[in-house]
């Protein structure tokens, strides 16, 4: 099992070049079920989570060939339409073929997710929606059985909460329905709105996108004529290296970023007294005379994103002051507190908020990575502590990271990944 060895204490320089988003190719390559010609995806991220989305369209018939961030997929040959546990295990977002394979086949069955480690993520939202669109839901042996014999129609669904896979899953059944679908409460998420730029540039009649309310005239499941398209910029890992710029307190470029998606990042980092140089498709972060501590909550996008929490929790270790993190999206997502203590930070918790000594004096140590962005905290932590730091269990960083490593060796960072 491989784990990155850091050696901390290091200013960095240069730039950095962001991949298309995790995030977003996940649900567009799920879409391709809806696609009635073979397609071209470009700016896909070589990460372990693609591979294992694009390994299930295999398992259902489909075929791939990938090389150089592109993938073409041909899925109009898929004639399997069950979506095995041993595939779905590896990754949540498996969850995502769900309404694509019920809206063109009108039937099938998709293992259940599982556990998350950062908390409860229920796809019972999913299904009251496809239910309300006149599907059959049936909880059998782990899996989840769906029928619309007659196919899917339009419906009004509120979501209770606000669910970003729910809201993609529900916008690919509808795309697809009789009639029309209006979705109230939807994610605005970036990904999001990029999976509905992609099915309305296929023909699909799509309103609202970027609002909560999203109005959607079905095809009537004829099969739609997805174009080929470019995955847009990774929005997170554009943060991380922002953070890995501003925890050395280095002037850092990054290329092939797209700001608007990064303003509550941006913000939060002028607030600790850093400054920008913004370009198109480039941000130059500089460093702070004085970096102050921070007080913020998680939220749903626009808001401050909770994939960047653990990353500004490591950051805050070195603000001048207490800083405080209220995490309101998942009751499992403080987990590297811990493997942050164990390095010489003082982090408190209480329920879902955190309490973050500044100033703190970090000491290299053998941590271990909980979940995929949690191994990124470690990481930064690691650039700035003293000694070495061995970051195990990084097989969660590689789920969304594209060589993380070789990236901030170019930077000047001293890590290298060994094998234990």
């Amino acid at each position: 099992m491989d784990y990155l060895e850091i050696q901390g204490g290091n200013k960095l320089q240069g730039t950095v070049k962001i991949d298309g988003a995790k995030n977003a190719a996940l649900p567009l390559i799920a879409a391709t079920i809806l696609a009635k010609k073979p397609l071209t995806i470009y700016n896909l991220p070589a990460v372990n989570d693609i591979f294992t989305m694009l390994t299930l369209l295999e398992n259902l018939g489909a075929s791939y060939t990938y090389e150089n961030n592109q993938v073409h997929i041909d899925a109009t040959t898929i004639n399997n339409t069950t979506a095995i546990y041993d595939i779905v295990r590896k990754m949540r977002a498996s969850i995502l073929t769900l309404g694509p394979l019920l809206a063109r086949f009108g039937i099938c069955e998709v293992s259940l997710p599982g556990g998350c480690a950062i908390g409860q993520r229920p796809i019972d939202l999913h299904l009251k929606a496809l239910e309300m669109m006149g599907a059959q839901i049936e909880i059998k042996q782990g899996y989840v059985i769906a029928k619309a014999p007659d196919g899917l129609r339009g419906a009004t669904i509120v979501f209770d909460k606000i669910t970003v896979t729910g809201t993609e899953n529900i916008v690919m059944a509808a795309a697809l329905a009789k009639g029309t679908s209006t979705i109230i409460n939807a994610a605005k998420e970036p990904e999001v709105v990029q999976l509905c730029e992609v099915l309305q540039d296929a023909g699909v009649h799509i309103e609202g996108i970027g609002s909560d309310e999203l109005v959607i005239e079905g095809t009537n499941q004829e099969l739609i004529n997805i174009k080929d398209f470019t995955v847009i910029p990774d929005r997170i890992e554009a943060g991380t290296y922002l953070c890995a710029g501003a925890i050395t307190n280095s002037a850092i470029t990054l290329e092939k970023v797209n700001h608007a998606h990064l303003v509550s990042i941006i913000l939060k980092l002028q607030e600790m007294g850093y400054d920008f140089e913004i370009e198109k498709e480039k941000i130059t972060i500089k460093p702070a005379s004085r970096i102050k501590a921070l007080k913020f909550s998680t939220t749903e996008y626009p808001g401050f994103p909770t994939d960047m929490q653990a990353q500004f929790m490591a950051l805050s270790l070195i603000a001048d002051g207490t800083s405080t993190i209220e995490e309101r999206l998942f009751e499992n997502r403080f987990m590297h507190v811990s493997e942050l203590n164990r390095m010489g930070a003082d982090i408190t918790l209480n329920n879902h908020i955190a309490t973050i000594e500044g100033n703190a004096k970090l000491y290299g140590a053998d941590v271990m990575a909980t979940d995929l962005r949690a191994s990124s905290a470690l990481v930064l932590a690691g650039l700035i502590a003293t000694g070495t730091t061995k970051v195990h269990r990084i097989y969660h960083l590689d789920r969304g990271y594209v060589k993380l490593e070789e990236k901030l060796q170019k930077l000047g960072a001293k890590i290298k990944r060994l094998r234990e």
